[in-house]
């Protein structure tokens, strides 16, 4: 008997033995569970767990919410005609010199608007120093580790075509220059490579300092490039050049757009009824006529990079918190001015990113009804579904790439985050509204884009809505007139450029023209 018991301990022992041996090895083998630092991936201890609603009077009236057909009606109506039409491609072409000063190359790191923007830049940095553009070379993104080039994403013969009175554009070097890559640059300083272009430099600076190198040796390489040209004191043409660029030339590759195309029919489709437990939610109480094939796209960004250097409270109490600071500590080391704030005096200001559930609580109280086909335009999100929680349950009817493409699709795509960035920014270009949760560059970029073909596009009132959430006071019905009383010219109104701002964010008047 007493053996028996022995080994019945020893064996208890054994297991917790392998046990404890697993949980210590789970570091090693799945290294972004337990690091702050797992951009891609969430962290296991802080970010898994669903956050309790902060807005909780808030959500239980927007779930709660009845929205009027006159609300609707207004809310999805088109933008009316402004007086400013497209006109980047209507001024008449500059046929090309008959020799050219030598070839440029540029570098481009960061996402893909911000390639996007590098790009534009290339090509009127090029006209201004009559050379010849060879394809621009996208820089492996140090977050997603993504090596998509230009060709994985743009279509090339479409751009040089466009183009072809303007630039000379070639696809790849001639032999002659075949060792100007960019493994050439990185083994050792070089006369062809220009490292020091300073942000927003005006022509002057390419001419007197990157066309000298090119004249010498037949090729000048610039990297990096990203942000180097100025917004002010150009002609008009090469202004012109920018916007014929961004909104002609750039198109992406035929499977990208056939991707995009088919997510957007389904989109447009009415939705399947087979809901399970939500069937009864979305019954319809009226027949929306306005609503009728629409759809609104919600650019979430809210991924961990953004929610650390905010230095804001996003309801995930203190194991959250600490996280944060750290991870922000170690990306940063100190150098956050906004973890020198309080969540409040951050909120007063505008400085906190909506979370999933502050970014349904605006849409409701905008007007948007439970049944609105709602895509979700996102990356990563930092808590992951237990984060979007809330926001699925007040738009039930919410998608994204996942629910929509089918496995084989998404299987062709799997870990391109700039292919897959932009299959959103297509679907984003055509949908009926568009709406952001926080500024960057697809934001800006798609702010210009919606503007230039008069597009509905609802800017958030930041500062407003800060101060809003920062009253837990305030009731359903209060909060949803302030909001609608806040953004009332803030649908996508035509905002004229000024100086020092950026081209790709305000496309008039430099890309269109008053009528």
């Amino acid at each position: 008997m007493k053996s028996k018991e022995t080994a019945k301990m020893q064996s208890e022992v054994r297991k917790w033995s392998l046990g404890g041996l697993f949980v210590l090895l789970l570091p090693i083998f799945f290294p972004s569970l337990f690091t702050p630092l797992g951009r891609a991936y969430p962290s296991i201890f802080s970010e898994w767990n669903a956050p309790k609603a902060m807005h909780l009077k808030l959500l239980n009236g927007a779930l709660n919410r009845v929205t009027s057909e006159k609300q609707e009606s207004e809310l999805w109506s088109p933008l009316p005609y402004q007086g400013w039409i497209p006109c980047a491609n209507s001024q008449s072409s500059r046929f090309l010199p008959k020799k050219s000063q030598g070839y440029i190359q540029v570098f481009l790191d960061g996402g893909l608007n911000q390639q996007r923007m590098g790009i534009c830049d290339a090509v009127a940095v090029a006209r201004i120093l009559n050379a010849t553009l060879v394809i621009p070379h996208f820089e492996v993104n140090p977050v997603w580790q993504d090596s998509s080039s230009f060709t994985d994403i743009f279509d090339v013969d479409h751009f040089i075509d466009v183009l072809k009175n303007e630039v000379s554009i070639v696809k790849e070097l001639p032999s002659l220059y075949s060792w100007s890559t960019r493994e050439y640059y990185a083994t050792g300083i070089r006369d062809t490579r220009i490292k020091t272009a300073p942000l927003h430099a005006p022509a002057t600076w390419y001419l007197e300092n990157v066309l000298p190198v090119m004249q010498s040796y037949g090729i000048a390489a610039i990297a990096p490039f990203s942000h180097r040209l100025a917004f002010d004191n150009l002609t008009s043409e090469i202004q012109h050049l920018r916007c014929k660029v961004n909104f002609e030339a750039l198109v992406f590759v035929p499977h990208i757009r056939m991707l995009a195309e088919s997510i957007i029919n389904q989109l447009r489709s009415p939705p399947s009824n087979n809901r399970g437990s939500n069937a009864s939610y979305l019954q319809e109480t009226r027949d929306s006529k306005q609503r009728a094939g629409k759809y609104v796209v919600l650019h979430l960004r809210f991924d961990k990079d953004m929610a650390a250097h905010s230095a804001c409270d996003f309801g995930g109490g203190k194991a959250e918190k600490l996280a944060l600071a750290k991870y922000r500590q170690v990306l940063w080391q100190g150098r956050v001015l906004n973890s020198q704030f309080t969540d409040e005096e951050l909120r007063n200001h505008g400085r906190c990113p909506l979370t999933p559930e502050e970014i349904g609580l605006l849409l409701a109280a905008l007007g948007f009804s439970n049944n609105t086909r709602l895509y979700l335009a996102s990356h990563k999100v930092y808590g992951g579904e237990a984060r979007i929680s809330t926001l699925r349950e007040l738009f039930p009817l919410m998608e994204d790439k996942k629910s929509l493409a089918s496995t084989e699709e998404l299987a062709k795509v799997e870990g391109k985050a700039s292919v897959l960035a932009a299959i959103d920014y297509y679907v984003s270009k055509q949908s009926d509204i568009f709406i952001s949760a926080s500024p960057g560059n697809m934001h800006n970029a798609l702010v210009a884009h919606r503007a230039y073909y008069n597009l509905k596009t609802i800017r958030p009132n930041m500062v407003l809505l800060g101060k809003l959430f920062l009253n837990k006071s305030l009731g359903w019905s209060d909060f949803q007139q302030a909001v609608q009383n806040g953004h009332k010219n803030r649908q996508g109104l035509i905002r004229l450029r000024k100086a020092n701002q950026s081209i790709y964010t305000y496309p008039a008047p430099d890309c269109m023209c008053q009528t």
